[in-house]
């Protein structure tokens, strides 16, 4: 597999991680170009992409988890504004 599906595949399963929809499925066009559907065999979700537009779109489908953040971080960052 290239560094080009499996970074488009990366991308589709932090989607199914964050939206808990296990049935997104990624193509390749033999161009080179993918797209993504709700489920195999069902019509795609968008045109045949670049790979960074396709990334783009996957991740503007659900919403990123939000960064997890220690109380050490929160007394780095008040540390820092004091200075």
């Amino acid at each position: 597999m290239s560094a080009r599906a499996t970074r488009a595949t990366s991308a589709v399963d932090r989607l199914k991680r964050r939206s808990g929809n296990e049935k997104y499925s990624m193509s390749v066009t033999g161009s080179g170009h993918f797209f993504i559907s709700d489920g195999a065999g069902n019509p795609p979700l968008c045109a045949p992409l670049e790979l960074d537009d396709f990334v783009a779109f996957v991740n503007s489908i659900a919403p990123a988890a939000p960064k997890r953040v220690s109380k050490l971080d929160v007394a780095f960052e008040k540390q820092l504004v004091k200075k």
